[in-house]
């Protein structure tokens, strides 16, 4: 796909606010009451596991489920909450695509065109520039079985944004592609999105596939926002346990404090891990790629257990004690045994701490 840079740069799309927002569904809570503040042209990502709420939230903005009580829901400060979704002019792209497969690539993106009586010659000027953008002018006159799944997603995003919706919303449109397709479409969406400068929320359980296309990331827990913010700090700095563990592999190593060192069952970390404050029982977390090695000395020593090759990095699994385990992302050009002992060095900005307690 080849996303073209004449697109207008200005935002296109509505701001989105609501305020109370929530769902029960026969007596369970699956979203707990949600306030939400997305400007116009962002794309926000709600991330998070199974049966976190997610995707009622997007149906709720929709207009696909109706909420609990009196919640809002505003689009550019107009309450829609009692607006049905065929009058929110909202743009929608689901796992399953929802194609009609009785009709040509053309056809499916020219179809909400078509329902609103757009005049023939506009409606196909509109039809080919999109199909254009999504690149898929060659494949315009191919019924939707003749096409791969990868094209009948872009047939899904371009009938949906023809219709220039204020808000695009979707729902895990990844999800049924294989992992190479999948990573490929998921900057190309990213792209496109940007390029049209729509409001966009896009529901997903993939950690790579919201960091690569949300301006922010809501990650949710039990029909909660566990925290929302900008894909760095989702990943580098997570205000709790739950989004810590989430969102990438994190490293956890408990212990006690004493006089600024941490000791851990089993071994002693040194000075390259002082973290001052009182004397406490605490768990210091960081992220793989935060260790380096040495050859003297260092913060760390482990022996190593496993190692995973991953092309541009490896995946060292080493062992402080029998209780604690590292997952350390080294160099691919290094040599790894198993039982060899590693001497490793954690930069200090990297390092969390959570569950400190005297």
């Amino acid at each position: 796909m080849t996303v073209q840079t004449t697109i207008a740069a200005a935002r296109s799309g509505s701001s989105i606010t609501t305020r109370r927002l929530s769902k029960t569904f026969h007596g369970t809570t699956v979203l707990q009451p949600t306030d939400l503040d997305i400007p116009a042209g962002q794309i926000l990502v709600l991330l998070g596991p199974s049966g976190c709420g997610k995707t009622t939230l997007l149906r709720l903005i929709a207009g696909l489920e109706q909420p609990d009580g009196p919640d809002m829901i505003r689009f550019d400060g107009e309450d829609v909450g009692a607006v049905p979704i065929e009058k929110r002019n909202v743009g929608m792209v689901f796992q399953s695509y929802a194609l009609f497969p009785n009709m040509t690539v053309a056809e499916n993106v020219a179809y909400g065109l078509k329902v609103r009586k757009v005049e023939r010659t506009r409606r196909e000027a509109e039809t080919r520039r999109l199909l254009a953008m999504v690149g898929l002018e060659d494949y315009a006159d191919r019924r939707i079985s003749a096409v791969s799944g990868g094209q009948r997603q872009r047939t899904a995003l371009a009938r949906a944004l023809a219709i220039k919706p204020r808000v695009l919303l979707l729902d895990e449109p990844l999800a049924a592609l294989d992992a190479v397709l999948r990573e490929r479409l998921r900057v190309e969406i990213g792209l496109l999105l940007r390029e049209f400068g729509i409001t966009a929320v896009y529901v997903t359980h993939d950690q790579a596939e919201a960091m690569a296309i949300g301006d922010r990331i809501a990650v949710m827990q039990k029909g909660r926002i566990a925290q929302i913010d900008i894909p760095q700090a989702i990943y580098h700095r997570p205000t709790n346990d739950f989004v810590a563990d989430f969102v990438g592999t994190m490293n956890r190593v408990a212990g006690r404090v004493v006089d600024g060192v941490l000791h851990v069952q089993g071994g002693e970390t040194g000075a390259h891990l002082k973290v001052g404050g009182p004397d406490r029982a605490t768990t210091l977390c960081f992220r793989p790629e935060a260790a380096r090695l040495v050859f003297t000395g260092g913060a760390i020593s482990a022996r190593v257990a496993a190692v995973t090759f991953f092309g541009a990095t490896q995946r060292v699994v080493a062992e402080i004690s029998p209780e604690c385990r590292l997952q350390l992302d080294l160099p691919s050009n290094l040599s790894f045994m198993p039982g060899q002992i590693l001497a490793c060095e954690i930069d200090p900005a990297a390092i969390l701490e959570f569950g400190a307690r005297a």
